[in-house]
């Protein structure tokens, strides 16, 4: 199908939705589950797209593939939130009310809920009880980054269906046809997304992720010659990337993964930062697998705090005194 043909990657649930809609089994519920960037919202878009067109296949010739591209298709839905959790009233004002009002021009009338794991209970109770008896032309696509967030009676009501990695050929041959860089920050943009194409998109495009990258570096590899006092005033140039400090903490994990890499292996040829090669290989000497393991689960629980709302500066302090320490467990 058409609207399909822009999608990279994900077959088996392109595969998934085409079959539905070419046998009329469409579900009212739809639940994609993944990371941010992995091409949720381009398959809930290209599914919605293929329900509305003429033809079924997402043309995008006819008014309704028009109408959907352009975001003004009146059986096309998007429920949004200004803050960080979706409240009760977003649900109810933007499903709730008005999913009981007929279709315009389609057979379908199609609501997309980006960020649904931000519902919160109220939220997803009101939800529910749409899910639990929905009109026939109705059809809900949840879209999450972590589905476990949800009710379980939620769950249940849906074709759940978790996105993949993207294969790096794949995710190299579409950055080589659609974004404009060199060869070098291709390969570094496909090695560091890890199959995710919008984070590889995002890398290779953003000015202010190069910046970045070239100050976690200079910081990564000087960090366990650094003075106490040095880090407690590195911790206001972090404050600098404070609306990044995820992709930070993404370039921290694949140091480390790197030099873990080194270790086990060896070899060059695995590392995402390959031309950091003699700076991986000098601290390797002196981190255990131990310590590269703690490291590692220190990011992790930086990330958690983080999403919990713990204090910034707090959270990295404790973070870098552990880099600073090899991984040393207190």
């Amino acid at each position: 199908m058409k609207s399909f043909d822009n999608v990279v990657g994900h077959k088996k649930i392109i595969q998934h939705f085409e079959e539905a809609i070419q046998t009329g089994q469409i579900s009212h519920a739809y639940l994609l589950n993944g990371e941010d960037g992995s091409g949720k919202m381009t398959l809930a878009k290209a599914f919605a797209k293929a329900l509305l067109c003429e033809t079924h296949e997402g043309c995008g010739q006819c008014t309704p593939c028009r109408q959907a591209d352009t975001g003004n298709h009146p059986d096309l839905i998007y429920i949004t939130h200004e803050k960080y959790e979706i409240r009760v009233d977003e649900i109810r004002q933007g499903i709730n009310e008005t999913i009981d009002i007929k279709p315009y021009s389609s057979n379908y009338k199609i609501y997309i809920v980006d960020d649904a794991d931000r519902m919160n209970v109220g939220a997803q109770n009101a939800l529910l009880k749409t899910l639990e008896e929905p009109p026939e032309y109705a059809v809900i696509l949840l879209l999450t980054n972590n589905k476990d967030r949800l009710l379980e009676t939620i769950l249940s009501r849906c074709v759940c269906m978790s996105l993949g990695t993207v294969p790096e050929d794949q995710i190299r041959a579409y950055l080589k046809e659609h974004i404009q860089a060199d060869e070098d920050m291709i390969e570094f943009a496909v090695s560091f997304s890890l199959g995710n194409l919008g984070k590889a998109i995002h890398v290779a495009t953003t000015k202010e992720f190069h910046e970045m990258l070239n100050e976690a570096l200079g910081m990564l590899g000087y960090i366990h010659h650094m003075e106490l006092h040095e880090m407690i005033s590195y911790l206001k140039t972090l404050t600098k990337y404070k609306e990044q400090i995820y992709d930070f903490l993404d370039i921290m994990t694949d140091w480390y993964r790197d030099m873990l890499i080194l270790k086990t292996t060896g070899s060059v040829n695995l590392l995402i930062f390959k031309d950091k090669y003699r700076q991986l290989k000098e601290q390797e000497i002196y981190i255990t697998f131990e310590g590269l393991t703690h490291i590692m689960d220190e990011i992790q629980k930086a990330r958690v705090r983080l999403n919990a709302n713990v204090n910034f500066e707090v959270t990295m302090e404790m973070l870098l005194l552990t880099m600073k320490e090899n991984g040393k467990i207190w």
